[in-house]
Formats: structure tokens, sequence, C-alpha cells
């Protein structure tokens, strides 16, 4: 269930509690509360990141936290053996519920008969996209710029965008975490020279593979075309909105190019906005950031 106005926690169950983007001040009072009643509580680390010295700040608030890493969230048997006898607190960068791993997590609690409640946080998802002053309903689907994991280029982020801007919508891709792709730990937040690089390479490989692409669909060829469309033009002109800490003291919005990636600072933890065409008000407000 999602919390509602009361804050009556069981005796036993499963807290999957918002964070918010990155500072004690953004995480409601009800999310603190209810942290601060669990009898464990676990910092679930490889989705997203928290500054270390906030964290620091909400364990001398709420109490001893514990972190975990993938393996224990995506077979969280030994989370949810300890929710059945004691209140457990998973606490979770943004929205509880933004990633299906944590939805996976609240289905397998209902169906082991755990009792689990969610207190929700501001998710970058929405924080984002009015911060730099597009609209919200002009979104398409969001991706992840992933690290070349031990040599293979993924495709994937870059056919989003693709497809996205073809369809003239904005598209947000978060900045990768990790770049063994594990999710075990020794996390090095996707820098702006990173992507770059990263982009680059998806493009040269989805250069190479269009032409096997099947056209049996519809989708498929609006697809197909969206691809060629996109190689054709020079990556390093397209305009992009860097968010750099978005929701903490050192946020930072620049509006760029990704050519212009290779060359800027970001910050700790970063994300990436390729705007589609953009109407006069979007692209007024984009200008406050060049």
């Amino acid at each position: 269930m999602t919390a509602g106005n009361s804050t009556e926690l069981p005796k036993s169950g499963l807290l999957l509690i918002g964070m918010g983007p990155g500072q004690i001040g953004s995480m409601t009072i009800e999310a603190r509360n209810a942290a601060k009643s669990a009898d464990f509580r676990r910092y679930e680390a490889y989705t997203a990141l928290w500054p270390a010295d906030e964290l620091t700040k909400l364990e001398e608030d709420i109490g001893d936290i514990e972190m975990v890493m993938r393996p224990e969230v995506e077979s969280p048997t030994e989370l949810l053996d300890l929710a059945k006898n004691h209140l457990v607190a998973l606490l979770i960068v943004g929205d509880p519920l933004q990633a299906t791993t944590h939805v996976d997590i609240q289905l397998q609690a209902l169906e082991a008969g755990i009792n689990c409640m969610v207190f929700h946080g501001i998710s970058i998802t929405t924080l984002v996209t009015g911060a730099v002053g597009l609209s919200n309903y002009r979104f398409g689907r969001q991706t992840t710029i992933t690290y070349p994991y031990g040599g293979w280029v993924a495709t994937s982020p870059l056919e989003v965008i693709a497809v996205n801007l073809f369809q003239n919508q904005h598209t947000l891709a978060l900045l990768d975490l990790d770049p063994t792709g594990a999710g075990t730990g020794k996390q090095v937040p996707m820098q702006p020279k990173d992507a770059y690089d990263s982009l680059g390479l998806m493009k040269e490989k989805l250069s190479s593979t269009i032409s096997d692409m099947s056209e049996e669909s519809t989708f498929d060829s609006m697809k197909k075309l969206a691809f060629k469309e996109f190689v054709a033009n020079g990556l390093d002109s397209i305009k992009v909105v860097l968010c750099a800490d978005m929701g903490t003291k050192e946020e930072k919005i620049t509006y760029t190019t990704v050519g212009d990636l290779k060359n800027t600072d970001g910050g700790r933890l970063n994300s990436l906005i390729f705007p589609a065409i953009t109407s006069e008000v979007e692209e007024k407000a984009l200008l406050r950031w060049q």
C-alpha cells in the first residue's frame, strides 16, 4: 500500500522509502519518521547515489544504515525474510517505484504476505524536466547511457534518442553509475566526457547495423528511418542539456551540444536531456542555461 495521511506502521514488514534526489531536506517528514521507526535500514546504492555527507546526516538523524547493492536487491530473499518478523526500511534514492526492480520487490513482498508500505519521494524523472523549462508532456521514452561493458557497446540508448527525436519528443537520458555493470560496488558515475565517448561508440555501431534491420512492420520501418536520419547527421551538433546534481545545493544546468560534452565539467551525478523541436517558451527557457 502507499502511505497516506496516516503514519501508523505495522510491527513487521517492508517500507519502501523515497529519499528524494540528494539531500536530507528534500526527504518528506513522513518518510524520515518511518525510516527512524524501522528495526533495520537498508540503503539501495546501485540504481542511484546520495552524496556521502548527506547520507551521514541522514544516518545521524534516523539511525544506522547498511548499504545493499544489486545482488541483495534483485534477489531479495534475505531482505524479505528479515521483514517477516521485523520492520525493514529500504531507502531508495528518488521515488521508490520509478525502477521496475523496486516494483518487483513490492510484488514479491505482497505474494509472501509481508506488509509493504510506500513513502514516495521526489524523482529525477519529474524534477529535471520542469527545472530545465521543457514541457513534461513532450517527453518520450527515457533511457540510460551506459558504459561499454567489457568492450560491449549497447546501441539501445541511442536508438531510444533517435526514435524520440524522429517523433519530435524530448528524451531524458540518465548517465550510468558503474563501469563494470555488475552493480556490486566501486561505482564511478559517468561524466560528460564519458557520455560523449559512449555515444560516439554507439553511433558507430548503430551505423554498421542499420542495413540488416527488419522492415517487416510499420513500426520497424519507422525505426529504421529514424536511425538512418540520426546517423546521417553529425552527433556533435545535436543540442543537449546537461543536468548535474539536480535537487541539491550544487545543482547546475548547461545548455550545450553533444560535441561540447567532452570539454564540459559535470557534477557528482549527471543526466542529459535531448530536446526535440522546442516551442517558443521552451527555447526561451533553455537559453537561460547557455
